[in-house]
């Protein structure tokens, strides 16, 4: 039987260049959340590693077997609290491959199941910092299915109508800043699907962090002083957009 509800995060983290601090800011975040009954609780893009342009200015910037160690950690600790985590970071490739811009999918056992590699980036992006990704990620958590975006790929509806086609309940969307794409977020909402959208504290202002229904309405933001937004995803309430407007 599909489950009806369930409870999730979205994560307004503090960003920094020093990896470690990152890391045990994550894990503080999610004992906050796993203590309000959290299964799944997502994080912004970059939250982990740093954001590049802001905290990280070159690759000999960022301390690689560090984040590693913290990666391990966080997902130790999902283990341990019994809960989903995703979370943002860049991964490493063999030279001369850039690094991908990446969302990690961290199950309640403690493993890391899943990484999302932004598939759809910048020109500038391309030719100084990433390697773009190929391919989709969809993960289930208690029978619902998710999907994965990041920063600009919002801008592509094309990424969200196949997504839709996969049989996605929602989106897990992560992002820096931009305040056009709450707008987007809501959008793609609107053609029945759940959007979850994480975004760091210092872009609180410009795109705080919000749970939008898939009727296109938001549920669920962040105010002042809050660092994670809770929502429960309710099947029964929207009968509408998940039982007759879907194809």
């Amino acid at each position: 039987m599909m489950d009806k509800t369930l409870t999730i995060a979205s994560a307004s983290s503090a960003i920094e260049a020093d990896v470690r601090g990152n890391g045990a800011h994550i894990r503080g975040l999610m004992t906050k959340a796993a203590g309000h009954g959290v299964r799944l609780i997502q994080f912004p893009e970059g939250a982990l590693s740093g954001y590049v342009g802001a905290q990280i200015h070159g690759w000999k910037d960022l301390d690689w077997p560090a984040l590693q160690s913290e990666l391990d950690a966080i997902a130790a600790h999902a283990g341990h609290l019994g809960i989903w985590v995703v979370v943002g970071s860049n991964h490493p490739q063999e030279l001369p491959l850039w690094p991908h811009n990446a969302l990690y999918v961290i199950s309640d056992q403690g493993a890391v199941v899943g990484r999302y590699d932004k598939r759809l980036i910048s020109h500038s992006e391309e030719t100084s910092w990433y390697s773009p990704g190929s391919h989709p990620l969809v993960f289930e958590v208690d029978g619902f299915r998710f999907g994965c975006a990041l920063c600009i790929e919002i801008r592509f509806p094309e990424l969200f109508m196949a997504y839709g086609r996969q049989g996605v309940d929602g989106v897990l969307f992560s992002a820096y800043e931009d305040p056009i794409f709450a707008v987007m977020a809501r959008a793609h909402a609107a053609n029945n699907i759940w959007m979850s959208v994480s975004t760091p504290a210092v872009c609180r202002r410009k795109l705080p962090c919000r749970l939008i229904g898939p009727d296109g309405y938001v549920f669920g933001q962040e105010a002042p002083g809050r660092d994670l937004v809770y929502g429960v995803l309710d099947r029964s309430k929207y009968e509408i957009p998940l039982t007759k407007a879907r194809p």
